[in-house]
């Protein structure tokens, strides 16, 4: 791990369902809560399994990951899911060793631009606001799978009243194909047009897998865990990210 914890796993249920992933380190004398981070997968249905090694290694700096089930597929899709996750990450956190307060919500690809639009929408979970939000690998021209409004589209309006901004990162690999870097820079810069405190991390060589740790699999049709060292330091990068998103400084 990277400073040296041992990170334990547990699958859950949530009461809609679904499943989560629950990633953190083993219980140590005097540690206190651990920083929380609610971790979606991209537009794939049920795919929280491709974020488990990036899951995994965001635990090993001393987090608390959580990463559920959703479909995108859904007639709503997948708001109803997301929200559902948010709602059991917020209220379970505390049993799990978490800290409600320090609460990250990350996201990779759909993922993303799904924590981004509850920035900007907070009435879509009740008010609630993240400390932070972490964009990986996503474009924001499209509809918020949790608000249904494209983040760029709130942005460029410049609606009266936008909400009290929370700290934004976005990680975005400079040899993604499939959604490119640009789309990180067009959001980095409408952000900051209204003054958010954002900033982007490019990872030099990463494609649209490498930046969660993982390679895509044409045969599977899925991205899977690999032993690429490139490709795990890439992770590695992301990892550190969220990390100091939440509060911690990696070792």
């Amino acid at each position: 791990m990277p400073i040296g914890l041992d990170v334990q796993y547990e699958l859950a249920t949530m009461p809609h369902g679904k499943l989560v992933d629950i990633y953190r380190p083993r219980p140590r004398a005097a540690a206190g809560a651990l920083p929380t981070v609610l971790l979606w997968h991209g537009i794939g249905p049920d795919e929280r399994d491709v974020l488990g090694p990036l899951a995994r290694e965001i635990a090993g700096h001393g987090l608390l990951v959580l990463v559920p089930d959703w479909r995108s597929d859904a007639p709503d899709g997948g708001r109803a899911h997301l929200l559902d996750s948010l709602e059991y990450a917020r209220g379970g956190a505390a049993a799990l060793g978490g800290d409600g307060d320090r609460f990250v919500l990350a996201g990779w690809s759909a993922g993303a631009s799904a924590a981004m639009g509850l920035a900007l929408h907070p009435e879509a979970a009740g008010g609630w606001r993240p400390a932070a939000v972490v964009g990986i690998a996503s474009r924001y021209d499209r509809p918020a799978r949790t608000t249904g409004v494209p983040v760029l589209t709130d942005l460029t309006a410049a609606p009266e009243g936008l909400p009290r901004p929370v700290p934004v990162t976005l990680v975005h690999g400079t040899a993604d194909e499939q959604i490119g870097v640009a789309f990180s820079h067009q959001l980095l810069e409408a952000l900051t047009a209204h003054h958010w405190p954002a900033q982007l991390e490019e990872i030099e060589g990463a494609d649209h897998a490498g930046a969660m740790m993982t390679v895509y699999d044409p045969v599977a049709g899925r991205c899977r865990p690999t032993d690429d060292e490139k490709v795990r330091a890439a992770g590695r990068f992301t990892a550190r990210t969220v990390a100091e998103a939440a509060g911690v400084s990696p070792a």
